[in-house]
């Protein structure tokens, strides 16, 4: 792994601008363009894997998916489809899905991924035809039409072609992806392959932030192809041989669909497409493949990691298949809780005799998505590491803080049919404002990193004036309680004292307790509240300033809701939309005498 170290332009305004003296390397034309080499350097190897029926691995080689893509551009071009007019995917992560991705990217149709919450969680449908009635797509592929029936109803009937991968349970007139994929490419699919260059765009990632419906991404091939260029620049190792993964992550979200399968294919190497989940009953999924698939790299959220741990560390043939080629971790989406680094890393000690890297990056939609990266052993969780080549980091003070912007061939152009919203996002200099903060772990050495700082808007003051920092206060508050906390919202606005809202681990709360608990009872049980208040306390006892101690905590029953924005696309908790939606909660945990309510010496 490489080590560029970082340039430094301090300017009088106190603005400070970060870069990579490494310059970005050659780029690829496009996607496209790698898929193709890839296919005609090594038809046979393995690029996608997904269990069949039968839980055998389904395996499809470069040349394969090459041909599905080529069959499927030839559909679309015959179909009369046009690059002004995007093709929606509303499924999970498949062979399929890919095949419609690289065939929609191979003849220049953007491609657009919805969330399947959109369609299987949500109980309105409001964002998922808010989606479609705005970027106004001309095909919809939905795999399984089955468990999709509601959200097709839900949506206006249309020129749209639906096209489903299976036809039981498939509305009238819809077309089989079968069908398409039996077609024999005609010159015109080469010819339009050919027209692709880096400014084309080649998806429509969305993303609704902390506000708002959904907005349309654009991600160019620029974009793409630049982040996985500058990434092999600095893990080198991808380069040495080809990469294993295996990823659930969704394609529908940058950190699965550009990051991680575009690292697959731009380093010509395989994906297994992980089944399992970070949620009970589906991790298990995660650690049988495992004992079969030894990754080179693994990606995970913080969520991931910590419900993969207890397992692991149960699982010898588990263990051994993740850290038998590991080279190293990565996590995004959140920062990892400092109780959980600190068991990961003891883990890949005293399996593999050393210290496995642990490390991540800053990014998001907008930024395709890494804009910094981190390949060193860091001294403690939150450093985002420094800029990628090619990429630039402003720091621009903002209150007590210093915003984060970012400038660099991997930021997007802006967003699809939103002009206002692409006016907004950028700095007079066109820097993106990601809408985070930063500071420098070692003031004296800013080679040794950003540390993330939390949301620009998210720090509050108390009735006192004092300012809390909430972001850095939410991550001390998980570490502290470990393992009772999931994720926490930090209360106190224009209050005497600093509260929390917990959204409960239920597996470190089924630990702790030494037994399965009743999700239904879990905010008022004892072993919880005991674990919160001895945690807590010694956290309180270490940090004696009114801004810094916590003295009252509410546990959440109800997790976090996607139809009212309380997750953003990056994963994190959106804590402005959890308190404006749970003011109740915020209100009894203030006034209230509920025996839920759990105070804090």
């Amino acid at each position: 792994m490489q080590m560029f170290g970082v340039n430094v332009e301090q300017r009088d305004s106190g603005e400070m601008i970060l870069s990579c003296p490494e310059p970005l390397a050659d780029l690829p034309s496009s996607v496209v363009a790698m898929l193709r080499d890839h296919a005609a350097a090594h038809p046979d190897r393995d690029f996608l894997c997904e269990r069949n029926g039968s839980g055998e691995w389904r395996r499809v080689t470069y040349r394969d998916v090459l041909a599905a893509a080529n069959a499927i551009g030839q559909a679309l071009l015959e179909g009369g489809h046009s690059p002004d007019r995007p093709v929606a995917i509303l499924s999970d992560n498949s062979l399929d899905q890919a095949f419609v991705t690289f065939g929609a990217m191979t003849v220049g149709i953007p491609v657009m991924p919805i969330s399947p919450a959109y369609s299987l969680m949500s109980q309105d449908h409001e964002k998922l035809k808010s989606v479609i009635d705005h970027n106004d797509p001309s095909v919809i592929f939905v795999e399984n039409p089955e468990p999709f029936a509601r959200a097709l109803a839900a949506l206006k009937p249309s020129d749209r072609t639906l096209v489903v991968g299976t036809s039981a349970e498939a509305p009238s007139g819809a077309e089989s992806l079968n069908d398409w994929l039996a077609k024999s490419p005609s010159p015109e699919v080469d010819d339009a392959a050919a027209k692709i260059d880096l400014d084309t765009i080649g998806k429509i990632l969305l993303t609704s932030g902390s506000t708002g419906l959904p907005k349309g991404v654009l991600n160019t091939h620029r974009m793409m192809v630049s982040n996985q260029v500058a990434s092999a620049q600095v893990y080198s190792f991808l380069k040495d041989e080809p990469p294993v993964f295996l990823d659930w992550l969704p394609w529908n979200h940058t950190f699965g669909g550009n990051y991680n399968l575009n690292m697959v294919l731009h380093n010509g190497g395989t994906m297994y497409i992980d089944e399992g989940r970070p949620v009970p009953g589906r991790i298990e999924a995660t650690v049988a493949n495992l004992r079969e698939v030894a990754p080179t790299l693994y990606l995970n959220v913080p969520r991931g990691y910590d419900l993969l741990l207890p397992l692991l560390e149960e699982d010898e043939a588990a263990r051994d298949g993740l850290f038998r080629n590991l080279q190293k971790f990565f996590f995004a989406g959140a920062a990892l809780p400092s109780n959980v680094w600190k068991r990961l890393d003891a883990l890949a000690v005293a399996v593999k005799g050393a210290r496995v890297p642990i490390t991540t990056s800053l990014g998001s939609t907008e930024t395709a998505p890494a804009a910094t990266y981190m390949n060193w052993l860091p001294e403690a969780a939150g450093n985002i590491g420094v800029p990628m080549p090619g990429n630039e980091l402003k720091l621009v003070p903002n209150g007590d803080k210093l915003e984060i912007r970012f400038r660099g061939p991997n930021i997007t152009p802006g967003y699809y049919k939103h002009d206002d919203l692409t006016a907004q996002a950028f700095d007079e200099e066109n820097y993106f404002r990601i809408g985070d903060a930063g500071r420098f772990e070692n003031e004296n050495d800013p080679a040794a990193g950003v540390v993330f700082d939390g949301r620009v808007a998210e720090n509050f003051k108390l009735n006192s004036g004092t300012w809390v920092h909430a972001g850095q206060l939410r991550l001390q508050a998980i570490a502290a309680a470990a393992p009772v906390i999931q994720d926490a919202v930090v209360t106190g606005q224009d209050e005497e004292e600093v509260g929390l809202l917990v959204f409960p681990s239920i597996a470190g709360c089924n630990e702790v307790a030494g037994e399965e608990i009743d999700p239904a009872v879990i905010a008022s049980h004892t072993s919880v509240h005991a674990r919160l208040r001895k945690g807590l306390a010694a956290h309180n006892a270490d940090n004696p300033g009114s801004s810094t101690q916590i003295k009252r905590v509410l546990v959440m029953t109800e997790p976090p809701q996607i139809d009212a924005g309380e997750i953003t696309d990056k994963g994190y908790i959106n804590q402005r939309a959890v308190l404006g939606r749970r003011s109740n909660l915020v209100d009894m945990l203030y006034t209230g005498d509920s025996d839920d309510i759990v105070l804090i010496d």
